[in-house]
Order: C-alpha cells, then sequence, then structure tokens
C-alpha cells in the first residue's frame, strides 16, 4: 500500500512530470508511437478503461481522444489535480485519488486495465494483479506497460508474465524498443504484456 509520504513524493515531481517525452507526449513522433501502440493492444471503441497509476494523465486524454471511456487513479493529489485540469469536460473521462494497487473501482466493469510503469513499484504484486482481473468483464485484459531499466528497478518481461499466467491470464509481450516511444535510444528492456482470458 501507498504512504502519505509516498504521495507527496509524487505531489514533488508532478510540475515536471511531463518533461520526459513519454510521459508529457508532447512531440507528435512519441505521441503518435504511443497513440499507434495503444490501437494495437486495446479492444476497439467503445471500450471502459482503468487507467491505474495514471499520473498527470496524458496517456488517458490520448485513449479520450481515441474515443475510450477513461477511470483514471492515482495516488498523488497533485498528479490528479493536473490529469482533470487536462480532461476539463472531456465526456467519459473522470481521475480520482486512489491506490492504484488497491483501486476504489467497480468489480467487471471494465474492457481494459492499463497501467505503465507502476506494477513494478507495488508491493505483493501476485495480489495486486488478482485485484485488477476482478475489474475486467469477461473479454477484458490487462495492458501492462513495463520496463528493466539500468538503474537495476523494474521488472523483466519473463517476470511479468510469469505475474499474468499466476493470475490465470495468456500473456502476450510485445518489446518496445523504438526509440520513437520514448523520445530517442534507450539500452534497457522496455516492453508490453497483453493479459487476456485463457481460451
Amino acid at each position: 500500500m501507498m504512504t502519505s509520504r509516498d504521495a507527496e513524493l509524487w505531489d514533488d515531481q508532478a510540475a515536471t512530470f511531463d518533461d520526459e517525452p513519454d510521459h508529457g507526449l508532447r512531440d507528435p513522433l512519441v505521441r503518435d508511437a504511443w497513440r499507434s501502440l495503444m490501437i494495437s493492444v486495446l479492444p476497439p471503441v467503445p471500450a471502459r478503461v482503468a487507467d491505474l497509476g495514471c499520473g498527470t494523465g496524458t496517456l488517458s486524454m490520448l485513449l479520450a481522444e481515441l474515443g475510450y471511456a477513461v477511470d483514471g487513479i492515482d495516488f498523488s493529489p497533485e498528479m490528479v489535480r493536473r490529469a482533470t485540469a487536462k480532461a476539463g469536460s472531456y465526456p467519459s473521462t473522470s481521475f480520482a485519488i486512489g491506490d492504484a494497487g488497491a483501486p476504489a473501482l467497480p468489480e467487471g466493469a471494465y474492457d481494459v486495465v492499463l497501467c505503465r510503469h507502476v506494477l513494478w513499484a507495488l508491493p505483493e504484486r501476485a495480489t495486486v494483479l488478482e485485484r485488477w482481473v476482478r475489474l475486467l468483464g469477461p473479454d477484458g485484459r490487462l495492458v501492462l506497460v513495463e520496463g528493466s531499466w539500468s538503474t537495476g528497478a523494474g521488472l523483466t518481461t519473463a517476470e511479468t508474465v510469469a505475474l499474468v499466467e499466476g493470475a490465470g491470464r495468456a500473456a502476450d509481450p510485445r518489446r518496445l524498443d523504438d526509440p520513437a516511444y520514448w523520445g530517442g535510444p534507450v539500452g534497457d528492456e522496455r516492453y508490453v504484456v497483453i493479459g487476456r482470458r485463457l481460451p
């Protein structure tokens, strides 16, 4: 579970969070790369997405522009404030303060649970994934963007695949080593794992 100290640390980073190319998606090439990725891994619209650990809501808003209904959760009040400001009165989009590891969202209500660069930082990840799977409808899917970074933090592709399979889902990993996603070349392991219902 996240603490108030964790929230304060992320509140402090909120003002500069979007400066990273893959956070703010300000570069049209980076934005187009993420748009194409999301279209390739998400079901077609209309669909409802839970964006867990949504940060300043940039990815949520990209999905909203594509026609998805999005509920974003983040434990940093300042991140949620900035996400809400981006959304304005955008239809079918909401943001709330909450713990991505134990989101207070309706079970069975979502077509997608999306989480980008958050799972690695959560304790009891297997339990977290069980909670996330319960948010999904019968044909819902997990979309987990993660990495094993040069700092030594993160999860390897194999670790995330094992977690998804342990949650009773078929895991489809895809590498994200195209510099277009990150605003330049990267030398570490970055990927997305799509977790679908077993056949």
